[in-house]
C-alpha cells in the first residue's frame, strides 16, 4: 500500500496535478478508514455506503474514480465498485451559476481593492476558456504572438488571445517587469497555482456582493462556455476551444439556470383556460 508508488504511477502516465493531487487523498483517505483490515471487494462496498451517506453523488463518485484507479495498479480490480448512477440535469442551480453582472462586480472589487493579479487573471481565464492548470501557458512570448498552444491531459489545442486582452495585460507586464515566460507569477517567480487563485477570488465575495457559492476559478470557464454557445449556437467548435473530447462534455457547461428554463416554458402559451370565454 505505498502511497508513493502510486504518485509516481500517476505522474509518470502523465496526469494533471490536480488529478494526482486528487487520487493520492482519496487512497489516502481510504487505507486510514480501513485502519489495518485487509482489503477486500465486501469493505469496499461498505465504504461506499458510508461515503453515499456524507457526500453528494457526484462527489462520491469521484472519489470511487480515485480508489478504482489504485485497485488497477495494484493488481486487484475484483475490489472495484461501480459508480453511482446520476440523473442528467438539463440545467444548473441559480447559486452556483455565475452571471457576467456578477463577474464585472467582481472585477470591479478587485481593481478597486487594488489586487490587480487576480483582476487580470480572471479575465484572462474568462476571455480565452482556459482552465486553471493551462494559466501556466499564457506567457510574455505567446501574449505578443497573439495564440497559446496549450499542452494539457495528453491533448494539444491552439488558444487565440483576443487582442483587447492582450492590450489590457501591457502595463501589467511592464509594472512587475517581466520581460519573458509566464505572466502571472507568485513573489517566488513560481506560477500561481489553483489554491492561490482560489483564496483570492473568495477574498472579493463580500465586497463584490456575490456569493461565496459562485465564486471560484472554473466558474469562470463555464461563464465563458455559455456566452460563446449564447452567442454562436456552435457546441461542437466550443468543444474544440475547450478541449473537450466529448460533446457532452460541453453540453454540461452550457447548461443554462431552471429560471430560464421557467420562462422559456411560460411563454409556451399552451395552457388555456376555458373559464375565461363566454359559454353563450
Amino acid at each position: 500500500m505505498n502511497i508513493e508508488k502510486f504518485k509516481n504511477h500517476l505522474i509518470s502516465n502523465e496526469k494533471s496535478e490536480s488529478t494526482v493531487s486528487r487520487y493520492v487523498r482519496d487512497v489516502t483517505a481510504y487505507i486510514t478508514w480501513l485502519d489495518g483490515r485487509e482489503m477486500s471487494k465486501e469493505l469496499m462496498i461498505q465504504y461506499k455506503a458510508e461515503l453515499v451517506d456524507k457526500y453528494e453523488p457526484a462527489s462520491v463518485n469521484t472519489m470511487l474514480a480515485s480508489l478504482n484507479a489504485y485497485f488497477d495498479y495494484i493488481g486487484h480490480s475484483e475490489y472495484k465498485v461501480r459508480n453511482l448512477k446520476l440523473q442528467k440535469t438539463t440545467y444548473i442551480e441559480p447559486n452556483r451559476e455565475l452571471t457576467k453582472s456578477e463577474y464585472e462586480r467582481l472585477l470591479k472589487t478587485a481593481y478597486d481593492m487594488g489586487k490587480h493579479r487576480i483582476y487580470y487573471i480572471m479575465q484572462t481565464i474568462c476571455a480565452c476558456g482556459i482552465r486553471v492548470s493551462e494559466l501556466r501557458f499564457i506567457t510574455v512570448e505567446a501574449l505578443n504572438k497573439g495564440v497559446v498552444y496549450i499542452s494539457n491531459k495528453g491533448k494539444n489545442r491552439r488558444v487565440y488571445i483576443p487582442d483587447i486582452l492582450s492590450k489590457l495585460l501591457q502595463p501589467y507586464i511592464l509594472l512587475k517587469k517581466i520581460k519573458s515566460g509566464a505572466i502571472f507569477v507568485t513573489r517566488t517567480g513560481k506560477p500561481v497555482d489553483r489554491s492561490n487563485i482560489w483564496a483570492e477570488m473568495k477574498s472579493l465575495c463580500k465586497n463584490a456582493g456575490v456569493h461565496s457559492s459562485k465564486v471560484f476559478p472554473h466558474n469562470l470557464r463555464h461563464l465563458f462556455a455559455r456566452t460563446y454557445y449564447k452567442m454562436h449556437q456552435d457546441v461542437v467548435r466550443l468543444a474544440d476551444i475547450l478541449g473537450h473530447s466529448s460533446v457532452n462534455t460541453t453540453r454540461i457547461y452550457t447548461a443554462e439556470s431552471g429560471e430560464i428554463h421557467y420562462k422559456r416554458i411560460k411563454i409556451l402559451g399552451l395552457v388555456i383556460d376555458l373559464r375565461c370565454q363566454n359559454t353563450t
